[in-house]
Parts: C-alpha cells; sequence; structure tokens
C-alpha cells in the first residue's frame, strides 16, 4: 500500500477513521497536484490489500486542501518558497514567506509596520524569525486572489 503511494509521487497525510469505519485517507504530492487518477490508484491499492466485503469500511481517498493546515513534515518542506500563514499559540497570525522547516520548527520571513527612530510615520521593516513547532496552531498556504481589471 505505501508502495503504490510512494510509486504515484505522494505520501500520506492524514487517516481518520470515523464512526461506521469510515475511512478517509488524505494525500498530497512530493510535486505539483494530487490528481484523480492519484486518488484512483491508490483507492485501488488499499482495496487490494484490505477486503471491503469481510472488513465492512468505506474508504474515501481524497488531497489535502489548500485551506487545511499543514499536518506533516513533507508538506511544510513543499511550501518552502511560498506564502504561508501562520497561528500561533498565542493567538497572533503571520503571513510569511516560509524559508525553511524541520522537525523542530519552520523559519519565517515577513514585514511589519514599525515605528522606526528618526521617521514620523511607521516604515516596513522586515523580519526573519524562527518559531518553534510547540509554539504553533496551524500553517497554511497564503492564497491571494487578485481582482481582475477591465481593459479600456
Amino acid at each position: 500500500m505505501q508502495g503504490k503511494v510512494a510509486e504515484r509521487g505522494c505520501f500520506i497525510v492524514d487517516v481518520e477513521i470515523g464512526k461506521d469505519d469510515d475511512i478517509t485517507l488524505t494525500l498530497d504530492k512530493e510535486n505539483g497536484s494530487v490528481s484523480l487518477e492519484d486518488c484512483e490508484a491508490i483507492n485501488d491499492a488499499f482495496l487490494a490489500v484490505f477486503d471491503k466485503d469481510s472488513e465492512d469500511y468505506s474508504l474515501t481517498v481524497t488531497s489535502a486542501g489548500l485551506d487545511q493546515p499543514f499536518k506533516v513534515l513533507k508538506q511544510f518542506q513543499k511550501a518552502i518558497g511560498s506564502q504561508v500563514e501562520v497561528r500561533l499559540r498565542n493567538g497572533k497570525k503571520i503571513i510569511g514567506l516560509l524559508s525553511d522547516a524541520t522537525k523542530d520548527g519552520i523559519t519565517l520571513r515577513y514585514s511589519l509596520k514599525e515605528a522606526v527612530e528618526g521617521k514620523k510615520r511607521k516604515v516596513m521593516v522586515e523580519h526573519e524569525e524562527i518559531f518553534r513547532m510547540e509554539d504553533i496552531n496551524s500553517v497554511i498556504p497564503h492564497i491571494v486572489f487578485e481582482k481582475k481589471t477591465k481593459n479600456k
């Protein structure tokens, strides 16, 4: 089963077993996005290993959603170089560029408007900070939807 997942360039993010043995297998992909064909192939591999008739379960194979928090280190590493939204356990929210990720923490580059000596107005100040995993509540991709302008 794990071999089929790796063969497709995917990795398992989460396995949830709900009431009535409803199993949800959530995947992500090393490069790119999980395709319908990836989900079908992994579903078939799962069904080949676990007899659905004798085990009496339902199976859903899905991809990790863009609005879902990262759960495994591979997701953090895949997102290096992209914008993320980090929610800290202290309630603070920071949007920035994920520049590194290890099992211990992440490195985030971000800008904040701050008062600077000699300036009348607050100015944008660049920061690069390491956040420990235990201080992080969630990290999700930060997606910006751009408005289309009409050409005149």
